[in-house]
């Protein structure tokens, strides 16, 4: 079983200190390689499924999140409100009041609909100091969120595309969901008081889950305070649950915005908002990556992908070259060279760099490679440049595999 915080420290990714403050971690040069490769695939993702991206401020309004229903219903996990000129100001717990007044501050029409708004934004959680741990529960988070804007007979396509940009997400990360879930609303809970609301958020998703074919299991207590949500739940090595990603049908914020689109007949509609985080947190989402694949991460998210092994001092020129080369096509690579060790131990301290090449004597002689992969097959020597388009092919895929042709392995361990 991996420990996301033993792991983050000895790789060198994040840590904390007391200076900076409990449940606020910084990010070191390698994990904030994994951290920019993580969320430029979601923006990637996003901008293919059409999705527009903005940025809204980190500090709102009191007065903001009373109409948003946040202040009601989530103030224990709000930071207190801040004096500035007169004015209270909060630092934001959610994007969603923002991203509801960006879509007030203009008229639509039914033609624009849906608009999908996407933010990867930092957000603020009043955590108790005896719930943080590591990256899994933070007081300040970086989400990766997006409100759908849609009428009510574009939800249930909105909602299935969304979780099907969450599956091939987690495919690409070589995440495996332990189950779905359908967050409802519970006894005693702080939610909005609407039913009808409710039931019909609720019938919304249940359809949605149902024509998806995916199993899940509806959980009581578990909703947000204004609606119901399908929430994709991992697990870390003891069998902890946490959520990662969801899918929220929204009928309360767009009503307290007074939110409207035109529709064909000249009248006012009021849109569905619909909430959705492919990977949610991105701490949280580093925190399940760590612990699934123990510092050993996709290739696409390695903080180095390529590690070049000149075996003598006489091959450093040819090393450093190769390096070159492969920083020029995007690929994050290094050398470790003869003083670092015996080959050996230069392989074992690179274990958990996807691919590993070998340059000597032999291979330099018409520029050709051998390359060691992470999980102990070495490949036959082939031309540098085949063998580069070839890494370079698999990581732009966002392929979890290494190296799908296993013909072209010629030993193991």
């Amino acid at each position: 079983m991996h420990d996301h915080r033993r792991l983050g420290r000895e790789l060198n990714l994040f840590d904390t200190d007391p200076l900076i403050g409990a449940g606020l971690p910084y990010w070191l040069p390698d994990g904030a390689v994994v951290r920019y490769a993580l969320e430029e695939y979601v923006r990637a993702a996003e901008r293919r499924a059409g999705y527009r991206h903005v940025y809204s401020p980190v500090l709102g309004k009191r007065e903001l999140y009373e109409i948003s229903g946040h202040w009601a219903h989530y103030s224990d996990d709000m930071y207190p409100p801040m004096d500035i000129g007169g004015e209270q100001a909060v630092l934001r717990p959610s994007l969603c009041p923002h991203h509801a007044v960006m879509y007030r501050s203009r008229a639509h029409s039914y033609r624009e609909l849906p608009l999908r708004m996407a933010e990867l934004g930092a957000m603020y959680r009043s955590e108790l100091s005896g719930v943080l741990g590591g990256l899994t529960r933070v007081r300040a988070i970086q989400l990766n969120d997006a409100h759908i804007f849609c009428t009510l007979d574009q939800v249930a396509e909105e909602a299935a595309a969304a979780l099907e940009m969450i599956r091939r997400a987690y495919e690409a990360m070589d995440v495996v969901p332990v189950r779905y879930r359908l967050s409802l609303p519970g006894p005693g809970g702080k939610y909005v008081a609407a039913p009808e609301m409710w039931e019909r958020s609720t019938a919304l998703l249940t359809e949605v889950l149902d024509a998806s074919g995916l199993a899940y299991e509806a959980a009581e207590g578990e909703a947000a305070f204004y609606g119901p949500k399908i929430d994709v739940q991992v697990a870390d090595g003891s069998g902890r649950e946490s959520t990662l990603s969801t899918v929220q049908i929204d009928l309360h914020q767009p009503e307290r915005f007074d939110l409207h689109y035109i529709g064909p007949d000249g009248a006012k509609h009021r849109p569905v908002m619909i909430h959705r985080s492919v990977i949610g947190s991105v701490e949280r989402a580093v925190a399940h990556l760590l612990e699934r694949h123990g510092g050993a991460f996709p290739a696409w998210l390695a903080p180095v992908q390529v590690v070049i092994l000149p075996v003598s001092e006489g091959d450093v020129p040819r090393a450093e070259a190769l390096a070159a080369r492969c920083v020029a096509r995007g690929l994050r690579a290094e050398v470790s060279g003869p003083e670092r060790g015996t080959l050996g131990a230069r392989v074992r301290e690179a274990r958990l760099v996807p691919y590993q090449a070998v340059v000597g004597f032999r291979e330099a002689a018409d520029d050709r490679l051998a390359l060691r992969l992470r999980d102990g097959r070495r490949l036959a020597a082939v031309p540098a440049e085949g063998m580069l388009d070839r890494i370079e092919a698999l990581i732009g895929s966002h392929s979890s595999e290494l190296w799908p042709d296993a013909s072209q392995a010629v030993s193991g361990r």
